[in-house]
């Protein structure tokens, strides 16, 4: 799991763009442009997350990877504004800096909500969504609220500050199949967490929730949905919240799996993925 861009064959960059931000990203492939976003959590970035998945996605597309602002190598910045009217700034500035009219979007956790958040505020910069267990609401018929993982994430740099220990109680409650959560991985997200910089963003606080629930209808770009069922992080519900609400979704779900689908059903993740997207 360990992203590196020598086994990947991506290149890494910085780009300034509006806000005065820098985005850090990684970028392989050609022809039509495919983003990958990153959820939230301690440790999280782009290459991190999705190091299973560009092989698949780069002999098809243009794929692009970018850290989200105050994750990874992009700049470390604390906002008080609604995160998700934030982030959606974000990557529509960053596709503007690289001259991105349209694009495919792939979100997990906060970066698929990112993701719907950037297909309500510009529909015509968006082409297709594929959307990992984004949380749209504040409430669950079946589970309590917030989650086990959200809880241990918004508590992570609390207390007497982050630990491996943490950084393993989170990544645990992310999986269904902690042989995922290696020594490795924990050890590679515990030391991005530590980073100077983003100790000092997160010492002001976990960013708050902000609920899409009621700007649903405005996404107008066919979903695929994909979820695990036995998501720890968001719950199953909201996976039909979205199924019922969405203009134009549709659903995969897979059993024996938790919030990190992409990781722990890589192949065949890809497999649905591409068959959504297409393959020019």
């Amino acid at each position: 799991m360990t992203a590196t861009t020598a086994d990947l064959a991506m290149s890494e960059h910085d780009v300034d763009v509006a806000g005065d931000l820098t985005i850090h990203y990684a970028e392989g492939g050609s022809g039509h442009p495919v983003i990958c976003l990153h959820g939230t959590g301690p440790g999280s970035s782009g290459l991190a997350s999705y190091v299973r998945n560009v092989p698949a996605l780069t002999p098809h597309y243009r794929t692009l990877v970018p850290d989200l602002p105050r994750f990874g190598k992009s700049s470390k910045v604390f906002v008080t504004e609604p995160r998700l009217d934030f982030t959606s700034r974000a990557v529509r500035s960053f596709m503007d800096a690289l001259g991105i009219e349209k694009a495919h979007l792939i979100g997990n956790s906060m970066g698929a909500q990112t993701a719907m958040k950037v297909a309500i505020d510009a529909p015509e910069r968006v082409e297709r969504l594929v959307l990992m267990a984004p949380a749209v609401a504040g409430h669950s018929l079946q589970t309590p609220m917030p989650t086990e993982a959200v809880q241990l994430i918004s508590e992570y740099y609390g207390g007497d500050g982050p630990s491996r220990q943490k950084m393993r109680d989170v990544l645990e409650r992310l999986v269904y199949d902690r042989a995922f959560v290696t020594d490795e991985v924990v050890e590679e997200r515990y030391q991005a967490s530590v980073d100077p910089e983003t100790i000092r963003v997160n010492a002001k606080g976990h960013w708050g929730r902000q609920s899409l629930e009621g700007e649903l209808t405005k996404v107008v770009a066919p979903t695929l949905l994909v979820w695990g069922h036995d998501d720890r992080a968001t719950p199953f519900d909201h996976a039909l919240l979205l199924l019922k609400k969405l203009p134009d979704a549709r659903l995969h779900v897979f059993a024996r799996c938790g919030h990190w689908a992409n990781v722990e059903r890589a192949d065949e993740f890809n497999a649905v993925a591409l068959d959504f997207l297409g393959r020019p």
